[in-house]
């Protein structure tokens, strides 16, 4: 009987590494694009915010809001945008004389995150789990209490202060329809930065060192 040749059962060898290899690549793209997934998601959050750095013990902790917009441009990689907002952490409660009687000042810490996180989706892109982060302006200023929304007033005593930083976040969301339009989750964000301006309630007026962490229910909406 006639042997093959040494060519002849590599070229054999390499045909059935080949089909293997195809095989295992067929494999994990089913494992991975079985389903499909939204690459738009709108975040809307409520929760508590908590000062630390040198805030500690010039602000206090406080309920917070947030919305947020992300898209996942890649099933495993999302950029996000957002607005995250304190109500009254300086503990501010005055008020300004004005040609419509006295008008009420508050104070307000506004965070702006702009970033990106990685996704791990799991039990067939219904769970979520992600992390990411990125850069942050951050503006603590008193605003003024509107007696008329068809007269808006000037707010001279108003002051305010800013600064630059970076945030990072950890999330855990699940789909909660079939569809995955809606979402329910947690999420952790934490931003530091450095503020300077004016004077705000008892945080002095020159450059300070912040810490913050927010930690927010959310519901949301993928399309």
């Amino acid at each position: 009987m006639k042997r093959a040749s040494p060519a002849v059962r590599l070229s054999k060898r390499m045909r059935h590494l080949i089909a293997l290899l195809g095989a295992a690549a067929a494999v994990s793209a089913q494992s991975f694009h079985y389903y499909d997934y939204p690459r738009h998601n709108l975040t809307f959050g409520a929760g508590a915010s908590s000062p630390r750095a040198e805030l500690t013990g010039l602000f206090v902790d406080r309920p917070g809001i947030s919305v947020a917009y992300g898209y996942r441009f890649q099933r495993f990689f999302q950029a996000d945008m957002g607005l995250d907002t304190v109500f009254g952490a300086g503990q501010i409660r005055d008020f300004l004389d004005t040609p419509l009687g006295p008008s009420r000042i508050r104070d307000y810490q506004f965070f702006l995150p702009l970033g990106g996180r990685g996704i791990l989706p799991l039990a067939r892109g219904r769970l979520l789990i992600s992390g990411g982060g990125g850069g942050a302006y951050l503006r603590y200023t008193e605003l003024l209490h509107q007696l008329s929304e068809y007269y808006r007033l000037d707010c001279p005593a108003c002051n305010a202060r800013s600064g630059w930083g970076y945030y990072a976040l950890v999330s855990t969301e699940a789909f909660v329809d079939r569809g995955r339009h809606f979402r329910l989750g947690v999420t952790s964000k934490v931003f530091r930065a450095h503020t300077d301006g004016d004077r705000l309630g008892p945080v002095p007026g020159f450059r300070t060192r912040d810490h913050w962490l927010h930690i927010f229910g959310q519901v949301g909406f993928s399309f």
